[in-house]
């Protein structure tokens, strides 16, 4: 059979053509290699581990399981389980949000659907969409924004009732038609979406949305969504209006020109402080004076942007065109993909004002103020550029949600923020507790780096330090100030020493600052599995076909893998832990009667 990373390579290749319709599609999934590349995503997501309805997970994974699969899919009688529903927290909110869990077996062949219909869809897909494609994030989109959204007038912010629970069935199906010829493929994704659910051991059918919680759901929602982005598209191009604005409107503006190179000629003549008075208010009136219409009805523009079922859309022009725009945005989710713009929370914003987009606050500004540019002399360089900026209530609400401090009011009704201590990280060690802090801080900063008041985090960073110190004062009954003592360093913050093979490093408390950083965080970037023609053997897709037991050495033997969910939940009181301790791992490739052995001692009291 054909290598995944040269079947994935030729799928994309054909991606750009839309005219192009795929066929046998379904043989791929004869293919056991896909299986194994599948395996390995999934196993390194943190919910690999979490039982589906038929309460089977990742543990005992083998190529007999997987050959058990392809044998279904090939006499068609595969039929995915229903998912089990939980409900977890929605953040800052009472409400809770469905989640779906699949069964083991389930998530690994949807995964090897979403690389196919990745290959296939991914390269045709908008560059205004952002939300669950690789290399793109929160980050990218808010770049594209700072860049797209100079001079807007109007901002329309975007918001469909239910989104993913909304999804027609039909007209997910209609979609993949126009780029699937293969039914036997569509017989399988109508399988995915009415699998169904199970609550409170009860079944449940679903009859629209898209399968939460599974492989397919991100790519499903970014196929079904592309419609829209491709009508925007086409607004845009009907829209949008003239090269320029209209220079020749503001009269006033040559006059005034004129006005300040008289006042600059008269002061190099003569460098008088009634010169320097005319000069100085001839620049103002310059400065303050347009050279261009901005009520020029021969120049309008629009830009969108989404990321998943957000977006915003961005009109240059007048208010009416921008309720215009919103009435057939409206129109074309009803009728064409069956979805509800919510009325209440699609707003038309003057761009002036602060529009909420992925956890910023967004505006294009206004000001006045001036920068003197290198051979041009002063210039209203901010007027019409976007800005962003981190809401205060984000980093507060940060603060409460880890617990860190209390608010306390003095006599005059003053605010007393004082930190608190994090009972829950006293048992470990001073490293694991300044570490737990510094990834939050980090992972905060990261986020809001492209604000223009991330420094503003400094107050964050000031409570969090102080509940780092009560903790470890707390832990040791000690004070704050003797605890800052004992670890604090000439050069940094206070800190902590510990032991590595290269010698002793030092853990310090985040001292690194918050500037403003414009640049994209890697870290929040979906990265795209690399697909290798060669399975490494230490991977864990080269382990299970390697027919060796790591625990007994025998070979060659049938292999099942070992998996825990957590390192630190492992004991040193069988041979199997100690072998995962040692070698630092969840995992193992063990034969069956050393699987057998293992998952018994797993299963102790």
């Amino acid at each position: 059979m054909r290598s995944p990373e040269n079947v994935l390579k030729s799928l994309s290749e054909k991606a750009t053509d839309k005219t192009y319709r795929f066929e046998r599609l379904y043989r791929n999934l004869y293919n056991p290699e896909f299986y194994l590349l599948a395996y390995q995503k999934i196993a390194i997501s943190q919910g690999s581990m979490t039982a589906g309805a038929d309460g089977l997970t990742l543990d005992g994974m083998s190529m007999e399981r997987i050959e058990k699969l392809i044998a279904k899919l090939r006499d068609h009688s595969y039929q995915p389980n229903p998912a089990r529903r939980v409900y977890i927290a929605k953040r800052n909110s009472s409400k809770k949000r469905p989640l779906g869990i699949p069964s083991t077996d389930d998530k690994l062949l949807q995964e090897v659907v979403r690389m196919i219909l990745e290959a296939i869809y991914e390269p045709a897909f908008s560059e205004n969409s952002h939300g669950f494609r690789p290399n793109r994030s929160c980050h990218t989109a808010l770049k594209e924004i700072s860049t797209l959204f100079t001079g807007a007038k109007w901002i329309i912010e975007g918001d469909i009732e239910a989104c993913f629970d909304s999804f027609d069935h039909h007209i997910t199906i209609q979609l993949l038609r126009k780029r699937i010829k293969d039914e036997a493929f569509i017989s399988l994704m109508w399988k995915f979406l009415r699998a169904g659910y199970m609550e409170q051991w009860t079944y449940h059918e679903t009859y629209s949305g898209s399968p939460q919680g599974s492989g397919v759901s991100p790519i499903l929602a970014n196929i079904y969504l592309s419609e829209l982005d491709e009508f925007m598209a086409m607004m845009k191009a009907y829209f949008d209006r003239g090269e320029t604005r209209n220079r020749k409107v503001h009269k006033d503006h040559d006059k005034v020109r004129w006005a300040f190179r008289k006042a600059k000629k008269n002061l190099e003549l003569a460098h008088t402080e009634e010169n320097l008075k005319a000069f100085k208010e001839a620049q103002k009136v310059l400065l303050s004076t347009p050279h261009l219409d901005e009520m020029d009805d021969g120049y309008k523009r629009l830009q969108y942007n989404r990321y998943a079922d957000d977006f915003l859309i961005a009109v240059t022009g007048s208010k009416e065109d921008a309720q215009e725009i919103k009435d057939k945005v409206r129109v074309f989710l009803k009728d064409s993909l069956n979805l509800t713009m919510s009325e209440e929370k699609t707003h038309i914003t003057h761009s002036s004002e602060k529009v909420r987009y992925l956890g910023y606050d967004i505006k294009v500004s206004r000001s006045q103020d001036t920068k003197r540019i290198k051979k041009k002399g002063l210039q209203r360089v901010w007027y019409g550029k976007v800005q962003l900026y981190m809401p205060k209530e984000k980093w507060i609400a940060k603060l409460h949600e880890y617990g860190v401090f209390k608010i306390k009011k003095d006599g005059d009704g003053k605010e007393i923020w004082k930190p608190l201590h994090r009972g829950y990280l006293m048992p470990l060690d001073e490293v694991a507790i300044i570490s737990k802090y510094n990834s939050e801080i980090r992972g905060l900063y990261n986020y809001y780096r492209l604000a223009i008041n991330v420094s503003n985090l400094g107050k964050f960073h000031g409570v969090m330090r102080g509940s780092c110190l009560k903790t470890l004062a707390a832990k040791y009954n000690s004070s704050v100030m003797k605890m800052y003592k004992k670890y604090r360093s000439e050069k940094g913050d206070f800190g902590a020493n510990y032991k590595t093979k290269s010698g002793i490093k030092r853990c310090e408390f985040y001292h690194e600052g918050f500037k403003r950083n414009k640049n994209i965080a890697p870290e929040f970037v979906d990265v795209m599995p690399q697909f290798r023609g060669r399975i490494k053997p230490n991977s864990l897709a080269g382990r299970l076909k390697s027919g060796k037991c790591e625990a007994c050495g025998a070979s060659p033997v049938k292999v099942y893998m070992h998996h825990v969910k957590r390192l630190k939940d492992l004991k040193a009181d069988n041979e199997f832990d100690l072998l995962m301790m040692k070698k630092r791992r969840k995992s193992l490739a063990l034969c069956p009667k050393c699987y057998e052995e293992a998952k018994l001692k797993s299963l102790r009291l």
